[in-house]
């Protein structure tokens, strides 16, 4: 089961990697910012870095820093010094909450998708600047590539990934003048620091088997390992690329997936109690307490919603085999 299409990819991916990495976030911002202000230098010196020109007027003088503020946390940016007159990034400073937003937006995309020349014109309009040839948007769009192509192929040596999920997302994209659905499959672990990060991300044409398979062998070409649980939906040709790349990893269904399952077979006005009733099988401290407290809340289910305890039965072993108690602070 795929997260619904009225999801915004860049909103998603952008939330994704806060949360999940926060630390390639800001790196990631950090380099965007500081190669766009590097460009537009260019532009205001009439010719690049270091690049005998007979159009140049002026030229680069090191770097002053001062700190952004963003969402992922605080950033150096190194603003360009001019040996004449001066340089700021107003559209940076000045539209601060417009220019995060376009940023991060950018990066999110970017990650998904690649860095294209095309897509660093839209945020060079968005944040209204005008000073920039086609040429230094394509060659900025160069360098970028490069930085993204390494944060999106690093070896993942921070392991061992005890806990994974897997989940695919369905985009719309225009590919050879026509709007086409494609599947983004995302995989997040939880690092030996205890700390999320986004383990890869990769587009397909269709949620299969195949798909999710070269997905996973990537994943453990990079060094994924140490993986104890995969939690996912029940995408049959997901849960066999678990089990034929992770032999060593079980697997569970994912509890946001089911639960959504569950209330499509419950009538909108049980929803409350019924979702109470799962949440509390999910707050038992051990195993024996959880498959107790599953046959309670299956009795009471069946006495009134005969559908429900039907999906309850049938997905009883994917859902509590893995069970693992909640800490309680």
């Amino acid at each position: 089961m795929t997260a619904p299409s009225s999801i915004d990819p860049a909103q998603f991916l952008h939330e994704q990697l806060s949360q999940a990495s926060p630390d390639l976030l800001r790196q990631m911002l950090t380099t965007f910012i500081n190669t766009l202000m590097s460009a537009e230098a260019d532009a205001v010196c009439g010719a690049g870095w270091g690049e005998r020109s007979d159009a140049r007027t002026n030229t680069r003088n090191g770097y002053r820093h001062r700190d952004f503020d963003t969402r992922a946390g605080t950033i150096d940016v190194a603003i360009p010094k001019l040996r004449s007159g001066s340089y700021f990034p107003d559209w940076l400073l000045e539209r601060r909450r417009r220019a995060e937003r376009a940023l991060t937006t950018v990066v999110a995309t970017c990650y998904l998708l690649g860095v294209s020349t095309r897509r660093m014109e839209k945020l060079v309009e968005t944040l209204g600047i005008t000073r920039l040839s086609k040429s230094q948007v394509s060659t900025m769009a160069a360098e970028l590539d490069a930085h993204v192509a390494d944060f999106r192929t690093r070896p993942l040596d921070q392991g061992p990934y005890t806990f994974v999920a897997a989940d695919a997302l369905v985009l719309k994209v225009r590919e050879g003048g026509r709007v086409v659905n494609v599947h983004a499959l995302v995989a997040t672990g939880v690092n030996a620091d205890g700390h999320r990060e986004i383990l890869g991300l990769q587009v397909t044409s269709a949620e299969d088997g195949a798909g999710w398979l070269g997905f996973f062998r990537d994943l453990t070409a990079r060094g994924l390992s140490g993986v104890r649980l995969v939690t996912s939906d029940a995408h049959n040709g997901l849960v066999a690329a678990i089990g034929a790349t992770l032999p060593g990893a079980g697997w569970q269904r994912c509890r946001t997936h089911y639960a959504a399952n569950l209330m499509a077979a419950t009538p909108k006005a049980s929803w409350p109690w019924v979702r109470a009733l799962l949440h509390s099988v999910y707050d038992q401290p051990d195993s024996v307490s959880v498959h107790a407290q599953f046959d309670r809340v299956l009795d009471a289910v069946a006495e009134k919603l005969h559908p429900g305890a039907e999906r309850l039965t049938d997905t009883r072993r994917s859902r509590i085999s893995c069970h693992t108690p909640r800490q309680r602070t």
